[in-house]
């Protein structure tokens, strides 16, 4: 686990969950960003990515220890005794709001990017074939097929990942039915959120995952302050677009709110 400090007099904690097959250094925008904007930053490479894992490692983790993961994270944020701010990505963001729902920390707020919760681009056909025989063949690999040009259009974004060895893609069977029961249950209602102040971005040429689900699940919530924002021209990655400045000054202002409605003066 790492954590950065914010430059002059902090406003916050954020709690930074990345996505699936990445790890904290592809961050280092937005960290650096978040430090600028008075908050100190919480991050760790989850189990089995990053620096965690070897280039020949399949994703194997189960999830219930990435939410204990979530949980550590959180907890050494609070020791800061400052409000603190959960930022999740894709997979990290499905991850986080089931460790919502359960553990209910006292966060001042939330914002997801391109949360998982309908994938439109799976893993190969063999994962399908096999659906019946997860229990028997758990450990088979799949190759969930996710390129590079499938997250983002950001040339130096996209040239920094292919020389990324720490970037592959590749699950186990096992694995992949444990995303598909978490996408369920949250789809069915049978995982909410508490209350809490939440802002939601989507990519309009986000190709990996379904745009209108996060539509429709905010629209089961029940939430008293929430925001959503659709980015017309991005893709899956949005803090690591073209656009990701606006994304994270939209996403500030949000934060700025929060604060204020708690009772803290914030420039």
């Amino acid at each position: 686990m790492w954590k950065w400090q914010a430059e002059g007099q902090a406003n916050g904690v954020i709690v930074l969950v990345h996505s699936a097959y990445e790890h904290h250094k592809r961050y280092s925008w937005q960290i650096e960003e978040w430090k600028k904007a008075g908050f100190h930053v919480v991050m760790r490479d989850l189990a089995g990515h990053g620096s965690g894992r070897t280039t020949k490692k399949a994703h194997l983790t189960d999830f219930a220890i990435y939410e204990q993961e979530i949980d550590e994270m959180v907890r050494t944020a609070m020791a800061e005794e400052l409000p603190v701010f959960i930022v999740a990505h894709g997979f990290g963001a499905m991850l986080a709001i089931s460790y919502l729902s359960s553990a209910k920390p006292p966060v001042a707020g939330v914002v997801f990017t391109s949360p998982w919760l309908q994938l439109k681009k799976t893993p190969s056909k063999a994962a399908g074939a096999l659906s019946g025989l997860h229990k028997l063949m758990g450990s088979l690999k799949v190759d969930h097929g996710l390129t590079v040009h499938d997250l983002t259009r950001n040339p130096d974004t996209i040239e920094a990942l292919e020389e990324d060895a720490l970037y592959r893609p590749v699950v186990t069977i096992k694995w992949y039915r444990e995303l598909q029961h978490y996408m369920k249950q949250i789809a069915a209602g049978k995982i909410r959120l508490p209350d809490i102040p939440l802002y939601v971005h989507t990519g309009g040429n986000d190709i990996v995952t379904d745009k209108e689900a996060p539509k429709i699940w905010l629209k089961n919530q029940s939430l008293n302050e929430f925001a959503f924002k659709e980015w017309k021209h991005a893709s899956h990655d949005l803090f690591q677009e073209p656009e990701r400045e606006d994304v994270l000054i939209a996403s500030h202002f949000f934060m700025k709110n929060v604060l204020r409605s708690l009772g803290y003066a914030v420039k």
